[in-house]
C-alpha cells in the first residue's frame, strides 16, 4: 500500500532567498513531482522559488495548477508562470482553493506569506478541518526558528496538544521521497 499523493500544494517564497540550496530544493522537488505524476498546486507566480518549482515541474512534463489572487496578476509576478492558472478574488479564496486541491502540503523556505500559509494550514488541521500530511522542508535549517516558536507556544500553554505531531520536518527532497514512499529511480 502506498501513500503517494496525487497532488501536492507547495507553499514557498516569491523570492529565491540568499542560499542557492533553496532554489536547488525547489527545482529538485519540481522534478520529483513531475517524474511521479504528482500534480503541483502552488501560488501561481513565475518568480522566486515559486517560479523555479513550477518551471521544473512543467519542464519535466508534469501538471501545474497555479492559483493567484487578482491583485497579484501583474506582469512582473506572472512572468513565465507555467501551467493552468486560476484567478481568485482574494488571498483567502486562494488559500481555500489550494487546500481543497491538495492531498498533502509541502512547505519550502519563504517569507511572511509562506509563514501565513503554514500557520493557516496547521490551524485548520488543529481545528479538524483537514487531516492531510504537512511536510516542512527545512533546507539548511531555514525553518528551525519556526519549529522552536511552535514548541514555545506549546510550552507556554497556548496550544491544545502537541503542534509538532501535526507536521513533519525533513531536511531534503530525498527525505520527502521516503515520507511518501515514492519509488527510487533505478
Amino acid at each position: 500500500m502506498t501513500n503517494i499523493p496525487r497532488s501536492i500544494t507547495v507553499f514557498c517564497g516569491s523570492a529565491a532567498g540568499d542560499n542557492p540550496a533553496y532554489a536547488q530544493a525547489a527545482h529538485d522537488l519540481g522534478v520529483l513531482l513531475a517524474n511521479n505524476d504528482i500534480k503541483l498546486v502552488y501560488g501561481g507566480g513565475g518568480i522566486g522559488l515559486m517560479g523555479i518549482l513550477a518551471r521544473a515541474v512543467d519542464d519535466h512534463g508534469g501538471e501545474v495548477d497555479g492559483i493567484i489572487p487578482e491583485f497579484l496578476t501583474m506582469p512582473e509576478v506572472m512572468k513565465d508562470a507555467p501551467g493552468n492558472l486560476e484567478i481568485t478574488d482574494n488571498l483567502h479564496d486562494r488559500m481555500q482553493k489550494m487546500a481543497a486541491k491538495a492531498d498533502a502540503f509541502v512547505v519550502l523556505p519563504g517569507g511572511i506569506g509562506t509563514i501565513a500559509e503554514l500557520v493557516d494550514i496547521l490551524t485548520w488541521k488543529q481545528l479538524g478541518r483537514h487531516d492531510k500530511p504537512i511536510i516542512v522542508l527545512d533546507i539548511d535549517g531555514y525553518w528551525s526558528p519556526m519549529a522552536a516558536l511552535l514548541e514555545h507556544i506549546v510550552d507556554r500553554g497556548f496550544s491544545h496538544g502537541d503542534l509538532s505531531a501535526m507536521f513533519r520536518i525533513v531536511s531534503s527532497v530525498d527525505e520527502l521521497i521516503q515520507v511518501f514512499d515514492i519509488p527510487q529511480p533505478v
